[in-house]
């Protein structure tokens, strides 16, 4: 298994090679992190239109869902796009403003993406696992972020 560290690595590589495709380079870091991290049965990136207050699904690796468009505040993709702060979900059964994207889920961890301080947009891992999502998890999945930012470095480069 890789450590956090190889796969930052291979993701700053996969997005230079990617330029200007971000959805491409979106695209594989997902299925890199779904094929190589033990618990992230589904990966996504989700990026906001601020005129809908919507969320868009962009790229992803699982099992498709129909939650390809999230209201702002709905769920805890939306409330991380409302809040800007990372949300881990240990159960998401526990959770009231949950919306299901398949019955194995059963944690969830969502952060938020941040272009000159602006949130446009979030990673979102699922696990059919409870309480899959450590610290470490959460500092690995902010620098993958910071890590698109630095390749993506306006709101143009990504949308």
């Amino acid at each position: 298994m890789k450590t956090y560290t190889d796969l930052l690595t291979e993701i700053k590589t996969l997005l230079t090679s990617s330029l200007p495709d971000a959805t491409r380079g979106l695209r594989e870091i997902c299925e890199l992190l779904q094929k190589e991290l033990k618990n992230y049965d589904w990966v996504g990136f989700y990026f906001s239109d601020f005129k809908t207050k919507t969320l868009h699904l962009r790229a992803f690796a699982g099992v498709p869902t129909e939650h390809t468009e999230i209201p702002f505040g709905k769920g805890i993709c939306g409330q991380v796009a409302v809040s800007n702060s990372n949300f881990v979900v240990p159960d998401v059964k526990a959770q009231d403003n949950y919306i299901s994207c398949g019955i194995d889920i059963k944690s969830e961890i969502v952060i938020p993406i941040f272009i000159q301080g602006k949130n446009i947009g979030q990673i979102d891992v699922d696990s059919h696992s409870l309480n899959t999502f450590t610290p470490e998890d959460e500092a690995f999945l902010e620098s993958v972020c910071q890590l698109i930012t630095k390749t993506y470095t306006t709101i143009e480069m990504i949308s």
